[in-house]
C-alpha cells in the first residue's frame, strides 16, 4: 500500500543523511535511537580522503521507483530481496545503510555481523518493530522511518474495510460467485448513527476520525497520549479504554505494537464489548491475542473481523484464512 509514497519520504530522509561529500557516515551517538525517528537527524561527519567510494546502500526489500530515484546518484545501492538471515549477516558487513519493509528483521545478530560499518537503517512504512533499537543504539546506528507517507492511504484503507464489512461485500461476492443470490442474507447494516471507537488517535485514526464523521457515524477514541482539544477539533469524544469497548458498534485498531498494546484485545478486553461487535485492525496483527478473537468469534460477541496485517503466526492458519475475507459465518448481519 502507497509504496511509492512512502519509499519517496525515505529516500529523501536518507538523502538528507548521505548527500554531502566526500563519503559521509554516521559519528557513533549517545542518544538513544528511538527519539531521533521523531525529532532530529543525526550529526554528520566526512571521512578524510577525497578519494573515498561513495557509501553504499542494500535495499532488501521492493521499494518505489521515487525512492530509488533520489538515492541514484548520490549513494552506491544493490537491490537484493528475499534474503534469508543468514544471507543478510554475511552481506551487511559491506554496506554503510540498509533500507527494509516490514518483512525483513534487524536484529542484534545484524548489528553485530556489520562489524560497525552499518550507520543507517531505513524503514520504508511506519512501524520500527522489526528493527532492534537498542541494539542500533548501542552500535551508534540510526533508524530512520516514514512515519507520515501512508496516512492518509492507510486511513482510506480502513475506511474501505469498514464499509465493505457493514455491506457484507466480500461475503456476498464470494456467494454471488459460487452461483447464489442471497441479498436478504447479506444486507448489513448502515453506518449512520453507529458508534465507531478508535483505539489509537494518532495520525491515522485521526484521519479516519474525519472520514467517519462524514459517513454521519458518531466517533469516540481512546488514546493515553491524544489531547481532548485536538479531539474536539474534529468531533471526536475522548473516553477510557473500557468505555470505548463497551460503546462501540466498530472497533478500529491504529496503534503501534509495543509491549504494552501487545494483545490488549484478549478474552478480559473482548467481555466487555457488545454481542456483534465488528473489528477492523489497520494496525499490527500482535495487537490482538487470535486465540482470544476466535472464542469471541465462536461466541458471537464479535460478528465479523477485517485486517490489514497478516496474522503474527501460524497457529490458526484456517481461522486467519476465514477472518480475511469474513466469511465468519456464526452471527448474521
Amino acid at each position: 500500500m502507497a509504496i511509492a509514497d512512502h519509499s519517496l519520504c525515505l529516500g529523501l530522509r536518507l538523502r538528507q543523511i548521505s548527500s554531502l561529500s566526500p563519503r559521509l557516515f554516521l559519528a557513533p551517538s549517545r542518544l538513544h535511537a528511538a527519539p531521533l525517528l521523531r525529532h532530529r537527524l543525526p550529526r554528520l561527519v566526512a571521512m578524510a580522503g577525497g578519494s573515498d567510494p561513495k557509501p553504499r546502500v542494500l535495499i532488501a526489500e521492493k521499494i518505489g521507483e521515487a525512492g530509488m530515484e533520489l538515492l541514484k546518484g548520490e549513494v552506491d545501492v544493490e537491490c537484493s530481496y528475499n534474503l534469508s538471515p543468514s544471507e543478510l549477516r554475511s552481506k551487511i558487513a559491506l554496506y554503510d545503510a540498509l533500507i527494509v519493509r516490514s518483512g525483513t528483521k534487524v536484529g542484534r545478530d545484524v548489528f553485530e555481523s556489520s562489524g560497525g560499518r552499518l550507520r543507517v537503517v531505513g524503514r520504508a512504512g511506519v512501524g520500527i518493530d522489526n528493527v532492534d533499537l537498542t541494539a542500533a543504539t548501542e552500535h551508534g546506528c540510526l533508524v530512520v522511518n516514514a512515519p507520515t507517507a501512508i496516512t492518509v492511504a492507510a486511513a482510506e484503507h480502513g475506511i474501505a474495510l469498514l464499509t465493505a464489512m457493514a455491506r457484507n461485500i466480500a461475503r456476498s461476492d464470494a456467494s454471488m460467485k459460487s452461483g447464489k443470490w442471497e441479498r436478504n442474507k447479506y444486507v448489513g447494516v448502515s453506518l449512520v448513527g453507529k458508534t465507531l471507537a478508535i483505539l489509537g488517535f494518532g495520525k491515522v485514526g485521526s484521519e479516519v476520525a474525519r472520514r467517519a464523521k462524514v459517513l454521519g457515524m458518531h466517533v469516540i477514541a481512546h488514546d493515553p497520549y491524544a489531547t481532548a482539544d485536538r479531539a474536539h477539533a474534529i468531533g471526536v469524544e475522548l473516553v477510557t479504554f473500557d468505555e470505548a469497548l463497551a460503546r462501540a458498534d466498530f472497533i478500529s485498531l491504529h496503534m503501534p505494537l509495543t509491549p504494552s498494546t501487545s494483545k490488549i484485545l484478549n478474552d478480559e478486553a473482548f467481555a466487555k464489548m457488545k454481542n456483534g461487535v465488528r473489528i477492523i485492525n489497520v494496525a499490527r496483527g500482535g495487537v490482538i491475542d487470535e486465540e482470544a478473537l476466535l472464542r469471541a468469534l465462536d461466541s458471537g460477541v464479535v460478528s465479523q473481523r477485517l485486517r490489514l496485517e497478516r496474522t503474527r503466526s501460524a497457529k490458526l492458519p484456517h481461522y486467519s484464512e476465514a477472518i480475511m475475507v469474513a466469511q465468519v459465518e456464526k452471527v448474521e448481519a
